[in-house]
């Protein structure tokens, strides 16, 4: 029971920011704080640049177009693999060995999904935002404030926990107010986005997944180190020390306690991922298909590269940590519990494992870079919510494409000071509160609306205007409602007694209704404006897989 509190306490940890980093305070040193201030200056220097590069709605939301592969693939990386996963992962195989690196598979299945299904169509098909190739052929008005909805909902939430998961980690390395702490990162981020636009935020990106990259890869190479680069001994010590001995080495409770919740779980995350809005933009910043495609391939691999190292960093954290009794608050009778006893919970093995390591060099890095990562994330979402207003709702549903590119410029600034704003309230709002299931109801919300719309109105000639839209909100309404009816927030946020539904993750229920609903108003759309969107697929599939007539890169 004590190690499935402890697994479940990881779980949140894998979706969360960094809450707990505080836990660790007194470890903060001077080079974290040197670290912090060049990756400020640095990306301030890029954002300086990036300006003079930015003087249109296509620079602004897609760099022109100009990325390559490479380097999407990598800012891909760096948006999408943030410090809680690293932190959240680490520690649930500290606590579960194979069992913990559940989440691991589910984030990295995602991408083979994207690749296959959604990259090279979504860059020929779309200009800016995956809106542009939903509304391809089918009515833009209802299907832009459906995509606009999602969207800012999604951002919304992974806002929330990013920014309180910011503010702690300042509050830890300055010692400053939390509030203060908050507004930091929220002007950093304003002007990373509103000055630089997408230029400054690849960047920011790309140096963030580098510097990860490296402290992580840093970290295997030390643990392994310690065992003359031998993984054999380093499991066969982490068995002789965990108290479920031999059984980290097989399947446990993550899927055994409840299957429903857990193949509802790896649904959400596997169809999220093709639906986050964050996401899917990056590939417009590529120049064409083939470097869209390129772009998953790399960011496959240094996903997949990156969260082997968790593994190893988790299963070193069993082996070594032991060794340390400092990170752990002893029992009364002297003894050390690995799992309910290591200081500032399970999700600080990697924190601690990196000053065992490498000594507070490391461990300020590790720092650095956990600021890095949730500034390159709020920059990206701030980006997505910005097109989501300024593009999507004011350019084509209000300004009905009448807009200029110097109003759309402008009212996509003013959207980034707003959202900036509102992320900072809040950030502060939300300090104490148990935001774990935010960012699970985002991914649950990604699959739910946005996944199935987009799929099927590039994949299948059937589908209307009028079966996407009652589908998508459909799936958003049923994800949303789900999670709130369930223990995650029914329970821990409103204190009621029970909760209405079984289980947290809807996807298991909500993506399969998002998508008959979707099929089965389309089949009963008679009207003639269905028929002319069915007619339209032709068109529709030739561009999506040719490219013919596919926006172009911009030159600079």
């Amino acid at each position: 029971m004590r190690a499935a509190t402890a697994l479940r306490a990881a779980a949140v940890a894998a979706i969360l920011p960094l809450p707990a980093f505080a836990a660790t305070k007194g470890q903060a040193n001077t080079s974290a704080i040197v670290m912090f201030l060049v990756f400020i200056v640095g990306t301030m220097f890029i954002t300086w640049w990036a300006a003079k590069r930015t003087k249109t709605t296509s620079d602004f939301y897609t760099a022109g177009g100009g990325i390559t592969g490479f380097q999407n693939g990598l800012a891909i990386a760096g948006d999408y693999l943030s410090a809680a996963s690293f932190l959240g992962i680490a520690g649930m195989v500290y606590v579960s060995g194979f069992d913990g690196m559940i989440y691991a598979i589910g984030f990295l299945f995602g991408w083979p999904v994207v690749m296959f299904l959604i990259a090279e169509r979504l860059r020929n098909l779309g200009r800016y935002n995956f809106a542009d190739v939903t509304s391809y052929r089918l009515s833009e008005t209802p299907l832009r404030v459906l995509a606009a909805s999602a969207s800012l909902l999604v951002i919304a939430l992974y806002l929330i926990a990013q920014m309180v998961g910011a503010g702690k980690l300042i509050v830890l390395l300055f010692g400053i107010r939390y509030e203060l702490a908050v507004s930091i990162v929220g002007v950093l981020m304003i002007m990373y986005v509103a000055f630089g636009g997408m230029t400054a935020t690849t960047w920011v990106q790309i140096i963030k997944a580098v510097l990860m990259l490296i402290g992580a890869t840093l970290m295997a190479f030390l643990v392994l180190k310690a065992f003359s680069f031998n993984p054999d001994a380093m499991l066969a010590e982490a068995v002789r020390i965990h108290p479920n001995g031999l059984g980290i080495m097989a399947p446990g409770s993550q899927v055994s306690a409840n299957p429903l919740n857990a193949l509802s779980l790896g649904l959400a995350l596997a169809f999220g991922t093709a639906g986050l809005p964050h996401i899917l933009m990056r590939f417009f910043t590529v120049p064409n298909a083939k470097e869209a495609r390129r772009s998953v391939i790399y960011a496959s691999s240094f996903i997949g590269y990156f969260y082997l190292l968790t593994f190893i960093i988790g299963f070193g954290g069993i082996a070594l940590l032991y060794q340390h009794p400092e990170y752990f608050n002893a029992n009364p009778d002297g003894s050390i519990d690995i799992i309910n006893g290591l200081v500032g919970g399970t999700n600080m093995v990697a924190v601690h494992l990196a000053n065992a390591v490498g000594g507070s060099l490391l461990l300020g890095f590790l720092a650095a870079v956990t600021f890095a990562t949730i500034v390159a994330v709020v920059a990206g979402l701030t980006l997505a919510g910005a097109a989501a207003i300024s593009h999507d709702l004011y350019a084509n549903v209000f300004a009905r494409g009448r807009a200029t590119e110097k109003q759309q410029m402008k009212i996509s600034r003013i959207s980034t000071v707003t959202l900036g704003v509102i992320a900072i309230l809040l950030g502060i709002v939300f300090e104490n509160q148990n935001v774990a299931f935010m960012v699970g109801l985002a991914f649950a919300i990604a699959a739910s609306a946005n996944f199935p719309v987009l799929v099927l109105s590039i994949a299948w000639r059937g589908c209307t205007t009028m079966g996407a839209t009652i589908g998508g909100f459909i799936g958003l309404v049923v994800a949303t409602a789900w999670v709130t009816l369930s223990k995650t927030v029914w329970v821990d946020v409103f204190n009621f007694a029970e909760p209405i539904v079984p289980f947290p993750n809807p996807g298991i229920l909500s993506i399969p209704l998002a998508f008959i609903a979707i099929w089965l108003f389309s089949v009963l759309d008679r009207s003639p404006r269905a028929d002319r969107e069915r007619a339209a697929f032709d068109a529709l599939r030739v561009r999506s897989e040719t490219g013919i007539g596919a926006s172009s890169a911009s030159d600079h």
